[in-house]
């Protein structure tokens, strides 16, 4: 049963700012910062609870799956999006044709453009699907754009690139969590999951469809990425695992720890309930930008950008309202933790002169 938003801020969150920068870290929940100091104190201790637990990493991938709508045999888990998309990138034959929308992350481009044998193409982010072609390999891109907050049309791009036979890779770093994504249309997803899904650095997620499966290797894989674990810590692995856990890297537990109770956190509330907060919330403050005669990156996402203001975030950073300053914008975000007077304030701050 869906929990009510102001019953699980109250109970989960203690942050003493006013917190508006979910797209570069999310506020972690309160019993997740416990399930941290639980498993280091018992790390501390020399006790076997502080070796780390793998049921609470499966949790963790089993809720990251029902979050983004596939099976949790589908999801790989490790410690960065670029590990994951690094993957993908050793996977094309030289000479394969990467498209990218322009000015998207880092992470989701460089794996690409270091191998130098790869044509890595780019095209603005509205024309990304007519710029698809027959010699497409991959188009690759984030759900949402983390400078500005811009949606892709994912659907688009998901038609041309079947209809011209190009694989998808989809980075919902700065989806997920607060937008209903399903990772199930695409080849391959990426999420990192210190941002709006409410963990710590260290966790991240890739998604691989059952067809697409064959096509990764799994280069780093150690001895988690068996199908039977305790059974291949020496010597070659006698098989790998039948799904996608044989890309998984070895756990972070303390970042897994965390995870496993925000994930479940998240799944309480409802991704819906989640997404209908934070839009509202991001409407309120480009209705308020707009009556200081601002205008702000156009979209409906949770992620609001302001073209002209960049300069304002250390000053607000000093009054405690954490904002961000990326590619010349001035970035805001709301989360689930977030009210109208977190709105107001900031509106406040910047009507000042």
């Amino acid at each position: 049963m869906d929990l009510p938003l102001a019953e699980a801020t109250r109970a989960e969150f203690a942050h003493s700012t006013t917190y508006l920068n979910t797209a570069n870290c999310g506020v972690v929940p309160r019993s997740a910062v416990a399930a941290v100091r639980e498993l280091a104190e018992a790390a501390g201790a020399g006790v076997p609870a502080g070796f780390g637990d793998f049921d609470r990493v499966n949790g963790a991938r089993a809720s990251f799956a029902r979050l983004v709508g596939v099976d949790p045999e589908r999801v790989s888990v490790g410690s960065a999006v670029s590990t994951h998309v690094g993957l993908v990138a050793a996977s094309l034959p030289p000479g394969a044709e990467v498209l990218c929308p322009e000015g998207e992350f880092a992470s989701v481009i460089n794996p690409f453009v270091v191998r130098g044998d790869l044509k890595v193409r780019f095209a603005p982010l509205e024309s990304v699907a007519g710029a698809v072609g027959a010699g497409t390999a991959l188009v690759a891109l984030s759900a949402v754009q983390s400078a500005d907050g811009r949606k892709a049309d994912l659907a688009a791009v998901r038609a041309a690139a079947t209809a011209h036979g190009a694989r998808m890779l989809v980075d919902a770093t700065q989806a997920a969590g607060w937008l209903p994504f399903d990772a199930s249309p695409y080849e391959y997803t990426v999420t990192g999951g210190y941002k709006w899904l409410l963990g710590v650095r260290g966790a991240s997620y890739l998604t691989v469809s059952r067809k697409a499966q064959d096509t990764l290797t799994p280069l780093h894989a150690g001895w988690v990425a068996a199908e039977s674990m305790w059974d291949s810590t020496y010597g070659p692995m006698p098989q790998l695992a039948r799904g996608a856990r044989r890309f998984d890297e070895s756990p972070a537990f303390l970042a897994y720890h965390a995870s496993e109770r925000a994930l479940a956190l998240l799944e309480r509330i409802g991704i819906e309930n989640v997404h209908a907060h934070d839009t509202a919330l991001a409407a309120r403050y480009r209705a308020g930008l707009a009556g200081l005669g601002h205008e702000p990156v156009p979209g409906d996402s949770a992620i609001v950008s302001v073209p002209g203001l960049a300069d304002r975030r250390p000053a607000l950073q000093a009054a405690g309202i954490a904002t961000s300053a990326r590619a010349g914008l001035l970035r805001a975000s709301f989360h689930l933790y977030n009210t109208e007077a977190d709105v107001d304030r900031l509106l406040d701050a910047l009507s000042a002169s």
